[in-house]
This record gives structure tokens, sequence and C-alpha cells, in this order.
């Protein structure tokens, strides 16, 4: 691989992590050093390892992984901020000679890992406070027909029942910001990275994906996400902390509504990964994460 950095993306459950702990074998073994930078939005929080998929201890004896458990779960935590770090992270990287796979399921952070995006600013004090009581007082539609009649280019990109999307675009709107999204499409589909970067997308054949899911999740309920998701809200987690898959079902014991939700998460992952420029499509389906590991390593990159 003639890259300097190596991204891994995939929907949840699709192996991300099995693929970067056999290509850091590979790595090593040309005398290189990988460090994984994680690209996820959840996993920064510290108290929902298991529900986040945060690789266990095993795996991160392994692997170094960056940028995971580091958010104390009742804080927020934006783009911005991760895009920030990420780069410091990436850049002392490089310049150790290191290598770094950035590997991540939510795509938005994966972007601002590998490029610039033209982020709009966090909510002033109190804004999002007051729009998440609207929001828990009247529901997403109301406050979705509020922002149709103030902004209907942004509302007719946001889903009637999209909560966080809908008070994201009220508060931007309150601070004087733009008609439309806070990541502009012409820079979150861009192939400009600040690094030259190979970017490998992972997918699997649908029923062998959805069924590594049903596993996944029952795999987390078993490990105790349940009780982690009530210690959590116990805490205080916070509206960013709130949003992680599955933690409004496990918070009320529904294992199946989980699932469901990941399953629809999933799809929307492989839809949004296919609009990347440049990426390289590898197929894991009855494959195993040496193998995977193997053929990107050997292909021209």
């Amino acid at each position: 691989m003639t890259s300097r950095v190596l991204a891994l993306f995939g929907p949840t459950g699709v192996g991300k992590t099995d693929v970067a702990l056999a290509l850091a074998e590979r790595i090593r073994a040309r005398g290189g050093r990988p460090v994984a930078v994680a690209a996820d939005a959840l996993q920064v929080y510290a108290g929902l390892e298991i529900l986040t998929g945060v690789p266990d201890r095993t795996q991160r004896a392994r692997l170094e992984h960056r940028l995971v458990s580091f958010v104390p779960v009742g804080e927020r935590f934006s783009v911005a901020e991760y895009a920030a770090l990420a780069h410091a992270e990436i850049d002392a990287l490089l310049a150790a000679g290191a290598t770094p796979l950035v590997v991540g399921g939510t795509g938005l952070y994966l972007r601002a890992a590998l490029g610039e995006l033209e982020l709009r600013p966090p909510p002033w004090p109190g804004v999002r406070e007051r729009w998440q009581a609207q929001m828990d007082e009247h529901g997403p539609a109301a406050l979705h027909a509020q922002l149709a009649q103030a902004a209907p280019r942004s509302a007719a990109r946001i889903n009637r029942n999209d909560r966080h999307r809908i008070i994201r675009a009220l508060e931007l709107l309150e601070q004087g910001g733009p008609d439309h999204d806070p990541a502009a499409p012409n820079r979150l589909w861009t192939s400009d990275t600040r690094h030259p970067t190979r970017l490998v997308g992972l997918v699997r054949d649908r029923d062998e994906l959805y069924a590594r899911i049903e596993r996944r999740v029952d795999a987390m309920v078993a490990a105790g996400a349940i009780d982690e998701v009530r210690r959590a809200d116990a805490a205080g987690a916070s509206q960013t902390a709130r949003v992680a898959l599955g933690f409004a079902e496990l918070l009320v014991g529904d294992v199946e509504a989980m699932k469901r939700r990941t399953r629809r998460y999933a799809r929307r992952q492989l839809t949004w990964m296919r609009k990347l420029p440049d990426v390289e499509l590898v197929d894991l389906t009855h494959r195993t994460p040496e193998a995977v590991a193997a053929l990107i390593d050997s292909a021209p990159g």
C-alpha cells in the first residue's frame, strides 16, 4: 500500500475492527507502526463502550486505538471538536512515521477526519436545551413545520421524525446561519483529503450482515449493555450521548427494537458509503478478516 493514510468505512456489524486488526499485523510484519484513529460519533464516550462497540482490551492490545472513550458521558461533543482532534492525531502519527488507520462507521466523522469540512458553529449556551424542551413538549412534526415555515430548503432535506437534525437546523437558524445543512454537500462528498488517503468501503451480503447484527446485539446485551445504558442515564448522559444506537431502546429493555433500528442504520450507512468518491468496495462475504486484509494489502493503492 502506497497511501500514507488508510481509511476503513462500513456499516455497523460488517467487521471493520477485525479487518483493521488483520491489516495491522501485516503492516507490523513490514516494520511499520499502525495506529487506529476512530471515526465514530459515539465511541468517544467513556461509559458506553459496550453499546458503541469500542474495541475491547484484548483488541486494543493488538492495535492501539485513538479517540475512543475520552469524553465524559454527561458532556456534549461535536464534529467540529472531533475534527480538530482527529487532524492533530493523524498529523502527529504521520510525522512520527506511523500508519494511521482511520476506522469508523459515522460518515460525517470520517469526512471530518480525512478532509476539511465547512462546519457550522456549536449552539449558543442554552439554545439546544430550549429547543430540546420544545421537542419534548410538542414533538418532531410540530418543530419540523416551524422549520419549514422559516427555512423551507432545510426542512425539505430533513425527515419529519429526525429530532436531532430538526433541532440542529433550528439552532443554526436562530444563530443567523444560512438555510442549508450544517455540512455543505459539496464538502461532504468531496474527494479532497488533507493527506494522500486510500479509502476502503467494507460490505457484506445483506442476509449475512443482518445475521451478524443480530448476534452483535445479543452479545452486547449478554455483556451488560442494558446496565451500561441505565448507568449512563442515571449519570446524566448528554443529548449527544443519548443518540447512540440502541440507547433509548435498551433503556426500556427493548432488544428487538434495537435490532430493527440497527438494521435500518446499516442500510443508511451503505447508501452513504456508495456516494463517497474514490471508495474501493471490498466484499467480506464468506471471507476471513485475514483474507480481506491480504486482498487490501496486495491491491495497488
